[in-house]
């Protein structure tokens, strides 16, 4: 009898915390964000908490895959995509919470080689990638058919008329940290990425800069999901403040208006 009283009150008490653990975690804000927000993400969520004591987690990767996660009904409270698409996406679906949807940042889009690298190419139409790539060399990005910045980087090429000539050389990265990766391990000569990402890597040097023009605004909207509470909402509000635009600035991110201006510098 006396064992049976034991094994009822461990018992209990194991509910009991397992209660507290769950009511610990509701008061988490679960942040879904592009990968290439992977460092700037960082410091907005210890700003945040350090403002509200509220903590946040995060899950990183490319915005497709998040979406399709969160429509398969991962507990996400918030989702920061890398581009418009897969926000509408949800949106169409109605797994985000009307009126929380904002975009908050804006990005560029580099070429980028290793570090060591002398190449050098010039952003213009009829550009031929193929000397910088040499005889076996790819270009990593994105996949262009899901992941943002692939998406970017095919819209550019096609619109300079590169497109057709390095489709059959693009290595199809899940992410642009992936991405980023391939080239600054030297398995790749080039690489299109965020002007972000590539400042958050010593091992590649940003070859050029992509023409405003030849690809849509990349642009980073914010919106609370549906399983979302009050303190998802109060970070997406964060995000938008004064506090926030500086950190933005800090990992190399710019306001939308922003995107229009002339070529920000290394």
């Amino acid at each position: 009898m006396r064992n049976f009283w034991l094994a009822w009150l461990l018992l209990v008490c194991a509910s009991r915390g397992g209660a507290a653990v769950a009511a610990d975690d509701s008061s988490t804000v679960l942040v879904f964000a592009a990968a290439s927000l992977t460092n700037v993400l960082d410091e907005l969520s210890t700003a945040f908490t350090g403002q509200t004591k509220v903590p946040v987690k995060s899950s990183l990767a490319a915005s497709s895959v998040l979406a399709k996660q969160i429509e398969a009904g991962a507990p996400a409270d918030v989702f920061f995509s890398a581009d418009l698409d897969w926000m509408d996406y949800l949106e169409q679906r109605k797994l985000l919470k009307p009126g929380s949807r904002h975009d908050v940042a804006g990005n560029r889009l580099v070429l980028i080689a290793p570090a060591d690298s002398r190449v050098t190419v010039k952003i213009v139409n009829g550009v031929d990638l193929a000397p910088a790539l040499g005889p076996q060399g790819r270009i990593a990005t994105g996949d262009p058919d899901s992941v943002p910045v692939g998406k970017y980087a095919r819209a550019a090429l096609q619109k300079l008329g590169a497109w057709d000539k390095v489709s059959g050389r693009i290595v199809r990265a899940e992410s642009v940290r992936a991405a980023l990766a391939f080239v600054a391990r030297g398995e790749a000569p080039l690489g299109i990425v965020y002007r972000t990402d590539a400042l958050a890597e010593k091992r590649v040097r940003i070859v050029a800069e992509f023409p405003q023009d030849t690809h849509p605004p990349i642009t980073y909207p914010i919106a609370v999901t549906t399983h979302g509470g009050p303190a998802a909402q109060q970070f997406v509000d964060f995000t938008r403040a004064a506090a926030a635009a500086e950190i933005f600035r800090k990992y190399g991110f710019e306001r939308p208006h922003e995107l229009h201006m002339a070529p920000a510098g290394r």
